[in-house]
């Protein structure tokens, strides 16, 4: 039962950070695509785990939004406390997730060794 409630809330924190960040945060220096991956709610809502994939279109604005997401964690905090319903609000943690990147990478190595394939034929 309590494995359900955390993935319950897992998923809403996921939905409202996301909510969140694409609709709240006016930062200027915010222009790249954010994608919340993934969010982890220990089991006594005390700590959040948020990973984030960002798509942008250099390194430097990637790094750019990410000390961005990590410096506004205390109004993500406030803000998912107005929207979530809960005993305690969990402090957010930030992480980058690159596994979104690292999939599109292997995938085109896979489409590149296919068609070096198809030319030897």
């Amino acid at each position: 039962m309590a494995n359900y409630r955390s993935g319950r809330i897992n998923e809403e924190m996921k939905r409202e950070l996301s909510d969140i960040i694409q609709n709240e945060i006016r930062d200027p220096r915010l222009n790249a695509m954010i994608s919340i991956t993934k969010v982890d709610v220990t089991k006594d809502l005390r700590y959040a785990k948020v990973f984030v994939s960002i798509f942008g279109s250099s390194p430097e604005d990637k790094t750019t939004a990410f000390n961005i997401l990590k410096s506004s964690s205390g109004f993500l905090r406030r803000e998912v406390g107005r929207r979530i319903n809960l005993r305690h609000i969990p402090e957010i943690t930030v992480y980058l997730d690159d596994t979104i990147e690292h999939g599109m990478h292997i995938d085109a190595l896979l489409h590149q060794i296919k068609e070096n394939s198809n030319d030897d034929k």
